[in-house]
């Protein structure tokens, strides 16, 4: 988790966007970047039907708002303690001896399209936990980053965390989708104090099962117990996020829409719920 990307929109989660990116960033050393995130032109074109008129979003007002995530971002990281970043070779011993520095990255694209791009260079981006609520961070946002990055999403939940990492639980479905989130997990793995795998029946597909997830990594040198709850009537993100509490989990590792969106959002689904009620950050991927 050595470069993370902090796409910055003012919302209400955006302290807890910050303090997690802070703790993942001192765990690691690592380059944090943050860029403007704002709405493209297009999405704010609303045509009047009776009169024909069309309004356009203010973009005086949209580079204000810009200029204002710049500031929140680099004042919360400078109060930090964390020292701008300096340029200089991208070798091992710089990159070891730099430790944790931030960047801020002026003048980017509008329109989330920009962010699927331009997080494909870095280790994870970091985004709120979306609601529909008018103060909470956009969906548009994070399905962005988890669909067109092809990397991990690091969700911060909507109050900031305390720590991160030290309590992993892995809500495990045997499915690609979560298997890919294990592997981009792994320097947390490496380094957690307690690791937990939890299946629940009525939410796997055909693949391994907790217990042979738990015994990989035991091959990987990390050391997890592991529960396979079997169906009730807690559905599976239910059960999962009981379990975190339960387990005082402070990192929870999840695959992202093994079923469609379409369907998660007919029928409801484990990342569904787990994005409309997890307390604790979240690392997920699809």
């Amino acid at each position: 988790m050595k470069t993370l990307l902090v796409p910055v929109a003012l919302h209400d989660a955006l302290p807890s966007v910050f303090a997690t990116t802070l703790l993942v960033g001192r765990r690691f050393g690592s380059l944090i970047e943050g860029v403007s995130l704002r709405p493209a032109l297009a999405e704010y074109v609303p045509v009047d039907m009776v009169g024909g008129m069309t309004w356009l979003r203010d973009e005086e007002a949209d580079k204000a708002e810009a200029e204002d995530a710049g500031k929140r971002f680099v004042d919360f990281l400078a109060g930090a303690g964390i020292p701008v970043a300096t340029e200089g070779p991208c070798t091992p011993e710089f990159v070891a001896a730099a430790g944790t520095r931030y960047r801020w990255r002026p003048d980017v694209p509008a329109g989330d399209a920009f962010l699927g791009h331009y997080a494909r260079l870095f280790t994870a981006t970091v985004v709120g936990r979306p609601g529909s609520g008018d103060g909470a961070p956009r969906m548009t946002t994070f399905e962005t980053a988890l669909f067109e990055s092809g990397r991990p999403i690091l969700l911060a939940p909507p109050t900031p965390p305390t720590s991160l990492g030290e309590a992993i639980l892995i809500a495990w479905n045997g499915s690609s989708e979560t298997a890919r989130a294990v592997a981009f997990a792994m320097p947390f793995l490496r380094k957690a104090s307690r690791i937990r795998v939890v299946s629940a029946e009525g939410g796997m597909v055909p693949g391994p099962s907790a217990e042979d997830l738990a015994r990989a990594l035991a091959c990987e040198g990390i050391f997890a117990d592991h529960k396979a709850f079997t169906e009730g009537r807690r559905t599976p993100g239910e059960v999962f996020l009981n379990e975190a509490q339960e387990f005082g989990c402070d990192l929870l590792i999840k695959g992202a829409y093994t079923q469609s969106r379409l369907r998660q959002m007919i029928f409801g689904g484990a990342t569904s719920h787990v994005l409309a009620h997890a307390t604790m950050p979240m690392l997920m991927a699809h």
